[in-house]
């Protein structure tokens, strides 16, 4: 990272205590790595044009692909469907979210708001959402299907608009509004500074003793601008490889 000095020894043997995968199950994962990504696209040409230029401002971002195989492209729909699938997300396993999703995106009329809003709480539940989650759902539904919230009308706002207009409706907040500009919109510039998998993997990769908290690591990631959505994009990918996870959803 520009303005950032090589972690010396000390501070490398100190990050040894941190999760570094290994094992037959890091070797498993390794291995799969270009079957895992074939279901993915690659990235596009601006993307791989920002990840040079991102190599140029942090060299370290050049050793993530020759080690975890090439960065696969995850898109999620940009409307109502990939809000639901974010909050899928928020706080469980990758898994556990896909698990939650193969059968919530089942239910009939699910994937509109009017559907969802249709849909029963012991449907909801069954699939798999907590009582709290169930309560996120119909909210956002409720304010995309009364106007409040016009996911159209977002994609052309800026980010810290976009994110505040998304993180207004209860249990949505910041990371789940960063998230889907990230991966909805495909925003070049966006960092879920509060994300624990985006800090456990910059810490891995600079060798650092511990992970830093969301204030510090938003502070590292602005000399990543304007390419912040790519070093998170290329992290997660790390950290899926030190740790043995398959490859999936990002978040």
């Amino acid at each position: 990272m520009a303005g950032m000095q090589p972690p010396s020894p000390g501070r490398r043997a100190a990050a040894r205590n941190l999760p570094r995968g290994g094992g037959p199950r890091a070797a498993g994962a390794a291995a799969s790595l270009p079957h895992a990504s074939a279901a993915h696209p690659p990235p596009p040409e601006w993307a791989r044009e920002g990840i040079a230029e991102l190599t140029r401002l942090d060299p370290d971002f050049a050793r993530i692909e020759p080690q975890a195989g090439p960065l696969p492209w995850r898109r999620r729909d940009p409307g109502f469907p990939g809000l639901l699938r974010t909050i899928c997300g928020q706080m469980i396993s990758n898994q556990a979210a896909a698990a939650i999703w193969g059968r919530l995106s089942a239910l009939p009329g699910i994937l509109h708001p009017e559907g969802l809003l249709a849909t029963s709480d012991e449907a909801l539940r069954g699939a798999g959402l907590s009582r709290p989650k169930v309560a996120h759902v119909r909210a956002l539904a409720a304010a995309v299907a009364e106007g409040r919230l016009d996911l159209g009308a977002l994609r052309d706002a800026p980010d810290a608009e976009a994110v505040a207009a998304l993180s207004a409706i209860p249990g949505l907040g910041p990371w789940t509004a960063q998230v889907h500009l990230l991966f909805g919109f495909e925003r070049p510039d966006i960092f879920p500074a509060g994300d624990i998998a985006l800090a456990a993997g910059l810490a891995h990769l600079k060798g650092l003793v511990e992970r830093p908290k969301p204030r510090a690591l938003a502070a590292m990631a602005e000399g990543w601008a304007p390419r912040r959505s790519l070093a998170a994009r290329l992290l997660w990918h790390h950290w899926r490889h030190v740790t043995g996870r398959p490859a999936g959803e990002a978040a």
